[in-house]
């Protein structure tokens, strides 16, 4: 397994695409998939162990865990296939030069094509040494960079673990993911209290819930909403589903769920324009 190299990026995946989920859906983005995770959703730790020593999963391999198969729990995370062990340390040089063989360098540059920092867990925090570390290099490589540079940031983490000073102000979103039991993971791991307030500091931030009965909701109440006072309107809840055959009936439930809670309700566009296929 790769370790982290804070003068470099743990790339396990990068592409283009479009944002599926959440308040900036539809958003052309660039999607930077780092490795490594503090949590395994619908495993256990021996099963992640397993997984990790046999390196048997093929590149974007979707899977049911073993927690998800006892009924422990209800999902399995779908990028695992990504970031459990596959990664290379990359040069910084290395998603500049991507963007602009893909001639969306300026595009980047000036915040119409948003970076989608994801995982993995991008808050791990030698993730965001290497996150600061890239930002102050590509700032100062660019000669015209004072007058252009105004890349626009969104971050996709779990809320487990706070974010340092250096990267929150480089930040201009935090789509904080909280897990539910359906994870499998037990609230000690999956939740804590420092890192979802430091993220309620934010000047933009969503809380965004994957949600498949009321149980989930009621639980999302329970543990987040009230708990720590989240605004509503910074709520945005989206069906459980992996598949276009679920689509329709999973987000007329969501949005059914949405008038009668009062969060917002949003759906998984991907899933509706590319099935289970992950990086596209």
């Amino acid at each position: 397994m790769t370790k982290i190299d804070t003068n470099k990026l743990l790339i396990s995946s990068d592409f283009y695409s479009v944002q599926g989920e959440g308040i900036s859906s539809g958003i052309p983005s660039y999607f930077v998939r780092l490795g490594l995770c503090n949590l395994n959703y619908g495993m256990s730790r021996p099963f992640t162990n397993k997984l990790l020593k046999e390196a048997s999963l093929e590149d974007g391999e979707i899977f049911k865990g073993d927690l998800e198969v006892e009924g422990k729990a209800t999902w399995t995370c779908d990028s695992t296939s990504q970031w459990l062990w596959r990664g290379v340390n990359q040069d910084f040089d290395y998603l500049i030069n991507q963007w602009e063989e893909q001639g969306i360098y300026e595009q980047v540059k000036d915040g119409t094509i948003h970076i989608i920092w994801t995982g993995g867990e991008p808050t791990l925090p030698k993730h965001q040494e290497a996150i600061e570390n890239f930002i102050k290099y590509w700032f100062f490589i660019d000669n015209q960079a004072f007058t252009h540079f105004k890349p626009y940031s969104e971050i996709e983490t779990n809320g487990t673990v706070y974010i340092g000073d250096d990267l929150f102000v480089i930040l201009d979103q935090i789509n904080c993911s909280p897990k539910l039991s359906n994870s499998g993971m037990s609230a000690k791991q999956r939740i804590n209290p420092e890192a979802i307030k430091r993220i309620m500091e934010h000047d933009n931030y969503q809380f965004k819930f994957v949600i498949s009965n009321e149980g989930d909701i009621n639980e999302m109440f329970a543990e987040f909403i009230e708990p720590f006072n989240i605004p509503l309107k910074n709520v945005v809840c989206m069906p459980g589903m992996d598949s276009q055959s679920q689509f329709h009936e999973r987000t007329q439930w969501c949005f059914e769920m949405a008038k009668k809670y009062k969060f917002r309700g949003m759906t998984r566009l991907h899933i509706s324009a590319w099935d289970k296929t992950l990086n596209v």
